[in-house]
């Protein structure tokens, strides 16, 4: 059976000289020369676009595998999806919008000097309209200042609500506990972001109604 052979090798331009060859070195710098042409990488993806297509992908696979781990698939991945955002939307409704960080307590009261009467009256303009946030700080407010009225407590400007709470438990013994859960309801209200409703106006209108009527307890050795 015949056997084909190679050809010869080229030759020069007459076709009588030696055969042409190239170095290695420089035939491959011939060839990155040639290819790093701009005609072959104008149809190439950018940067950008092959970000975008790794990030597309690997999203791709992400829920691909998630698909794969829970049950029925794409679709209880899916219903899982939604779960979660409805309790998301449950939480963020039940404890309001955050608008300020943790930290320190403000003062109770602003620099407008008003009586615990006037407090009294602004909660309960707020509470008519619905307006339970401002109607509760207005009559935690109102309790406080009935309390420096009645010199329980000392008018003492920049006293914070649990400051004034933890004070006035000591001659108010009996409603210590409601003194300090009405002074957390206000911060929370008012600095904690939370929503207020008509119950806790409500036990802060019963708190001030009792306090009004309740008689200090004298310390060990005073008399009346």
């Amino acid at each position: 059976m015949p056997v084909l052979a190679a050809g010869p090798p080229a030759r020069g331009a007459d076709g009588d000289g030696p055969p042409l060859t190239v170095p290695r070195d420089p035939a491959r710098e011939a060839a990155e020369h040639e290819l790093s042409r701009s005609v072959y990488q104008e149809n190439e993806p950018g940067l950008l676009q092959r970000a975008a297509d790794a990030f597309f992908d690997w999203v791709g696979d992400l829920f691909a595998a998630a698909s794969g781990a829970t049950p029925g698939g794409a679709l209880g991945l899916l219903v899982l999806a939604l779960v979660v955002c409805a309790l998301v939307a449950a939480l963020w409704w039940r404890l309001g919008t955050p608008t300020r960080t943790a930290g320190s307590p403000a003062a109770l009261f602003d620099d407008r000097p008003r009586s615990a009467a006037d407090h009294r009256t602004a909660a309960t303009a707020h509470a008519d309209r619905g307006d339970w946030g401002p109607a509760v700080q207005e009559r935690m407010r109102a309790v406080v200042r009935s309390l420096e009225e009645r010199a329980l407590l000392d008018a003492r400007p920049g006293r914070t609500a649990d400051e004034a709470a933890a004070e006035a438990g000591r001659p108010l013994p009996d409603h210590a506990d409601r003194l300090r859960a009405a002074a957390r309801t206000f911060d929370e209200v008012t600095y904690g972001g939370r929503t207020a409703d008509r119950a806790a106006y409500q036990r802060l209108t019963d708190l001030d109604a009792e306090l009004q009527h309740t008689r200090p307890a004298l310390a060990p050795g005073s008399t009346a």
